[in-house]
């Protein structure tokens, strides 16, 4: 049975002997109802204001929900930005090792290049050398040769001509043979050997072609 504050204020009870005093019962009657009232009142406020935390406390932990949402999303991207940046990273560097290696090996090809044409520069050197060399020396040769045959014509030619001076004072004497004709008969010889002359020992070639140097 549920009393409320007016059931205790229109509460009526029957006179007995010896019972209790009526005015005092009412008053208590009153008294009580009165307090059971604002106690009704006070568990009513209570109960709308738990009812208001009650949806403070539903909304904070709906933003709680949404906040440890967010965070866990937040975090979950900067994982995959990492794991990306990670992957990006190991990707250019070896993009940049490969590149590194393929310039290192055609620098290597590209040194390997050029140092065979300074090998072929070099021999192509030492041959233009060895042929100026060879025509240096045959024209040496040639020029001494020359030289040696000049030397050889002068000295016929003197030989030719003393003795024609000579003849004009050994002609008085009779039984001695000129000096022209001593001079004929000691150059027959080498009038023979003059008209086959005898090569040089080192004779003239001709000249090679220049040989390029590019």
């Amino acid at each position: 049975m549920k009393v409320t504050p007016l059931d205790l204020r229109q509460q009526r009870f029957n006179t007995v002997m010896r019972g209790y005093e009526r005015g005092e019962v009412n008053a208590f009657l009153a008294e009580a109802a009165d307090e059971y009232e604002n106690a009704l009142r006070e568990n009513e406020r209570l109960r709308q204001e738990l009812s208001k935390l009650e949806a403070v406390l539903k909304e904070h932990r709906g933003q709680e929900v949404n906040l440890r949402n967010t965070l866990l999303t937040a975090q979950k991207l900067a994982d995959d930005i990492k794991e990306n940046a990670t992957q990006e990273a190991a990707r250019v560097l070896r993009e940049a090792e490969g590149r590194a290696d393929l310039l290192l090996q055609k620098s290597q090809a590209r040194l390997e290049d050029v140092q065979r044409e300074i090998d072929g520069l070099r021999m192509k050197r030492r041959e233009v050398e060895t042929s100026l060399e060879g025509i240096i020396a045959t024209i040496n040769n040639t020029i001494a040769y020359v030289r040696e045959q000049d030397a050889v014509h002068r000295e016929e030619k003197i030989r030719l001509h003393r003795p024609r001076q000579a003849d004009a004072a050994q002609s008085a004497t009779p039984g001695v043979p000129s000096l022209t004709h001593q001079a004929h008969l000691s150059h027959q010889p080498h009038a023979a050997h003059a008209a086959h002359p005898a090569h040089p020992a080192n004779p003239v070639h001709p000249l090679p072609p220049a040989v390029s140097q590019g």
